[in-house]
């Protein structure tokens, strides 16, 4: 099935609702080759296909190393698993103690009220489930979410992702708001979106009028390529900020699209000078047939050491690997400081490498 993505009618305040473009029409609008629809059919009959209107304007159809391009549209690489490549790669089934939960940590959760995207990237790692049907958790699953929710006392924050929980009609965000908002031991209520970079005209009043809440609302963006980072995007983050809304993002360390330090550079100074705090840098997970987006770790920790020189603390996000089977997000840049055992001591290197003696005061026993 080609046309893997659906999407929650809108509601009469929504104005114009954003088609997304699927294989056949990336061939019609000039994105892929016409020669290569088979190939894009192969890869559709495992993985959802969708790119928005907005994504696709960006694609530069002549490059063949385009950044955009790379992330939305296609390819037969996708039809190659490695041996490594997992299809739950961050372990979300082993913490799933009922449909939409996802209970990894002790101090929070992920709900994911949709499975549905306005696009589909092609490193994702939940691509063998977004776009697939059921599309949403139907009314009882989502009252049994909620319910575990409430009887945890010991869950303070909730992570509403999926999925991406902006195509939802700002009447079903409003809901699931006020619903974790009346829940008296939770403080923050967080959204996952790739909304307001890829399809912006979705936030709309109505939509950030529906994240009012007594408790602290935030929004995760991911954004991966400065390119992305359009004018409807910085106006539909600023809606969000305007509203008193606190906007971070995320983005993944991709070969071939950002894997450079002054795209990174470009992207992340991008990303605060629109007030959004560049929160984590992902080292691309193990998802099936993902293994040409991935970097070697010791690559990407060299990228993050040359962006502490670059670029200053607001513009740097955590460099994070998502432990394989389910154990959780560790950093992974590589450590700057080192035991001298020779001085009883440290050794620090700074962002050009060079390392510098740290000693501390000889009388402090915990030196």
């Amino acid at each position: 099935m080609i046309s893997a993505a659906v999407t929650d009618e809108p509601d009469a305040s929504d104005g114009e609702f954003v088609l997304t473009l699927r294989a056949d029409e990336m061939v019609y609008r000039g994105l892929v080759e016409p020669e290569r629809l088979d190939e894009i059919r192969r890869v559709a009959e495992q993985f959802s296909v969708a790119v928005t209107e907005d994504m696709a304007g960006l694609i530069d159809p002549g490059d063949p190393d385009d950044p955009i391009a790379a992330q939305f549209v296609p390819s037969g690489a996708e039809l190659t698993t490695a041996a490594q490549e997992l299809t739950d790669p961050i372990g979300d089934a082993r913490w799933s103690p009922v449909p939409g939960i996802v209970h990894r940590y002790p101090d929070r959760v992920l709900l994911k009220p949709t499975l549905v995207c306005p696009v589909y990237c092609r490193f994702c790692f939940r691509r063998e489930v977004v776009g697939k049907t059921p599309a949403m958790l139907d009314p009882a699953a989502l009252e049994r979410a909620y319910d575990y929710i409430r009887q945890r006392p010991e869950i303070w924050e909730v992570i509403v992702t999926g999925g991406d929980p902006f195509v939802l009609a700002p009447r079903r965000l409003a809901a699931i708001v006020e619903t974790l908002d009346a829940i008296s031991h939770l403080g923050v209520i967080r959204f996952h979106t790739r909304a307001p970079i890829v399809d912006p005209r979705r936030v709309t009043a109505a939509l950030v009028t529906a994240l009012t809440a007594e408790k602290a609302v935030w929004v995760v963006v991911h954004a991966n390529h400065p390119r992305e980072l359009t004018p409807a995007a910085k106006e539909a983050v600023t809606r969000l900020v305007r509203a008193g809304i606190p906007v971070l993002s995320q983005s993944v360390l991709l070969r071939g699209v950002n894997d450079d330090a002054a795209v990174l550079e470009t992207l992340f100074r991008g990303l605060v000078a629109m007030r959004v705090k560049p929160y984590y840098l992902h080292h691309a997970d193990l998802a099936r047939g993902t293994a040409h987006f991935r970097t070697g770790i010791k690559a990407g920790q060299r990228l993050v050491r040359s962006l502490r020189g670059r670029v200053s603390g607001l513009c740097q996000p955590t460099y994070v690997l998502d432990i394989p089977g389910g154990y959780g997000k560790v950093p992974i840049a590589r450590c700057a400081i080192h035991s001298d055992d020779a001085s009883r001591g440290w050794t620090v290197e700074d962002s050009a490498g060079v390392r510098h003696s740290y000693l501390p005061d000889p009388d402090d026993p915990a030196r």
